[in-house]
């Protein structure tokens, strides 16, 4: 509180309560994500989220890190069955035999994607066309589960042979990658993520 006891702290949006949930809130999400590897993280860790909280995906984010080679796709497209067995043991993850045979199957789409289209981040942004589409949400229950671009996203990511990539699923990694801004307008993040 400042002298005249109004209370100086920074508004934030509701979500944010756990300390990593308020790190990464105030460090990552919405800001607008271009490089590749980085994508590819976000398209892992939003599938392996699918029925879970975000909470849990942070608590166990640096495990899934060291887990899945820091998320270098060339070597998780390699990924044969022993690797498989491996992953199905790591306390650290969560052990969901569909979500990893899926993060391989991605990252085998995710090079496709690359060699069609030069980078990944060109192919993905294109679906709000190479910029960030700026809500202007005033609660947290007005932020929807989907959108337009995160259905036209879904359904051609899934013709390319990507899994666990249902609309919820995207339009949760275009928050993450700053391919919207959902922060709400109270929030202190809201205007510094379009800088």
């Amino acid at each position: 509180m400042d002298q005249s006891g109004i209370n100086m702290e920074k508004q934030s949006c509701g979500w944010a309560k756990k300390p990593l949930d308020i790190e990464y809130h105030d460090t990552e999400w919405g800001v607008p994500v271009h490089d590749d590897q980085k994508l590819f993280e976000f398209l892992v860790l939003d599938a392996f989220q699918a029925g879970l909280s975000w909470s849990t995906i942070l608590v166990k984010r640096e495990n899934f890190r060291k887990a899945f080679d820091s998320f270098d796709y060339r070597k998780i497209a390699k990924y044969e069955q022993k690797k498989i067995e491996e992953l199905l043991q790591n306390k650290g993850i969560i052990r969901n035999k569909l979500k990893i045979n899926a993060t391989i199957t991605n990252a085998i789409a995710f090079i496709n994607v690359q060699k069609e289209f030069g980078s990944f981040d060109k192919y993905i942004w294109g679906f709000t066309g190479g910029k960030t589409k700026i809500n202007a949400w005033e609660e947290m229950s007005e932020i929807p589960a989907t959108s337009k671009e995160s259905d036209a996203m879904s359904k051609d990511l899934k013709k390319r042979g990507f899994k666990f990539v249902g609309s919820t699923i995207c339009y949760a990694f275009m928050q993450a990658s700053g391919m919207v801004n959902d922060h709400v307008v109270s929030c202190f993040r809201y205007k510094e993520v379009m800088k």
